[in-house]
């Protein structure tokens, strides 16, 4: 049974399904996922169309908003909006080092985890539709990962969607996960170089930093341990809007004198693990480069480790052995990330199956895509960190009637910053073009 509760503005309603582990065997093992859906408050439910959410990630479950918080304000106006955990997210069956045991040895859970891609997401989106709708198609709106899982949507199911509405998530329809790393990285670069010539003082208190830690790797609370590159892992701050200066004040403060000399400050690490963590998020750590693997023969075999080798001024020891600044890494995983956080060290072993998994499948019907006619609109950032630009406007290209609104007002998380004015942007394109 659905529970209703109310909260400022808005009333919500648990939805819990149903659906196939793997859709393909529709009659096996069936997971449970978790929707939350929200109505302003006064208006009836019944008269509204559906929106559906999906969230940035790989795994991360649908933001927990309170009354009609950010761009949820905006939609409420018009729409009965659903709020999904994607599968092995929220409350969507989670996976971490304490589930993920239950499904046997390391080998058996990899082979589980490869069916938490776009693809499934979709399939799962469009099991639950017609007990919702009626039968009728619904908008989606997708941040991020959640723009891969739209993209994904219109190749395979277009008849399901009213109209796409796409935020920083417009991925490339072809390029390997090598390929996708090969343009990260100067991105990355670009981003540090900014954050250095807008605070210059910390290029030498990151370099002061590192060499510390590549003297003494600091033991986090939790007992997750601060290596030089998870220290340099922090620059996935650097995509946000915020996220520069979020940087700056953390670096500001990072020494406190102790009878032993300087140390790092619990304030400072405290603050680093909250940042680094996977404990809440690890589905993110073990999936993320699954989700560019699309050639059935090729294994991602941790592609930003490899492509990163190729990338010089990202080796902290060369930066700290000359006078160069010392860079930042972003959204990248690493193999040392299983071995440094305890919330994945359980699961190296499933982690390194993952990288050597064969057997993918194409995310994206270029085709299909091309005879779009369904409505879609896109926000592309300039210059995003996490999703490459160029990609997404060849991406825009390929897809029939796709509008793109391409803007430096804000970076990859627009939709979180300012989600009213990009929502309202959004909506008023895919009108333009329906």
């Amino acid at each position: 049974m659905a529970h209703s509760y109310r909260q400022p503005g808005t009333v919500l309603t648990d939805h819990r399904f149903t659906v196939p582990l793997d859709h393909a065997r529709p009659d096996g093992e069936r997971i449970e996922l978790y929707a939350r859906e929200v109505v302003a408050t006064g208006k009836d439910p019944e008269t509204l169309p559906w929106l559906l959410y999906l969230e940035g990630g790989p795994g991360f479950g649908a933001r927990r908003f309170v009354g009609r918080q950010a761009w949820l304000a905006r939609a409420l106006t018009e729409y009965r909006v659903l709020l999904l955990d994607q599968r092995g997210t929220g409350r969507s069956t989670p996976l971490n080092r304490q589930t993920l045991p239950l499904r046997g040895t390391p080998a058996e859970q990899a082979e589980y985890l490869a069916h938490f891609r776009s693809d499934s997401i979709v399939r799962d989106a469009e099991a639950i539709r017609p007990g919702l709708t009626g039968g009728a198609p619904w908008t989606v709106l997708g941040q991020s990962f959640g723009g891969f899982c739209a993209t994904h949507y219109l190749s395979t199911a277009p008849e399901g969607l009213s109209a796409a509405l796409i935020t920083g998530g417009l991925p490339s329809l072809t390029a390997t996960a090598d390929e996708v790393y090969e343009a990260a990285f100067p991105r990355i670069e670009r981003k540090n170089l900014a954050h250095y010539a807008r605070y210059p003082m910390d290029v030498e208190r990151a370099r002061r930093i590192a060499a510390h830690l590549a003297d003494r790797p600091a033991e986090l609370p939790g007992g997750h341990l601060l290596t030089v590159e998870a220290f340099q892992s922090l620059g996935i701050l650097l995509g946000g809007g915020d996220g520069s200066h979020q940087l700056h004040y953390l670096l500001e403060d990072a020494f406190v004198p102790t009878p032993a000399g300087p140390a790092l400050s619990d304030a400072f690490l405290e603050g680093v693990r909250a940042l680094l963590s996977f404990a809440g998020h690890p589905l993110y750590a073990l999936v993320h480069e699954a989700i560019y693997a699309q050639d059935p023969a090729t294994p991602t075999g941790w592609a930003a480790e490899r492509v990163r080798a190729g990338h010089p001024r990202f080796d902290a020891a060369k930066a700290l052995a000359g006078d160069e600044p010392m860079l930042f890494t972003g959204e990248t995983i690493h193999p040392w990330h299983f071995t440094t956080d305890p919330a994945l060290v359980p699961l190296r072993e499933t982690a390194e199956r993952l990288a050597a998994r064969t057997g993918w499948q194409p995310l994206y019907d270029p085709a299909r895509l091309a005879a779009n006619e369904v409505p879609v609109a896109a926000a592309v950032y300039h210059d995003d960190m996490y999703v490459d630009t160029a990609d997404s406007l060849a991406t825009a290209r390929a897809v029939r009637g796709l509008r793109t609104w391409v803007t430096d007002e804000f970076e990859h998380d627009g939709l979180r910053a300012s989600g009213t004015h990009v929502l309202d942007r959004l909506l008023s394109l895919v009108r333009d073009e329906a």
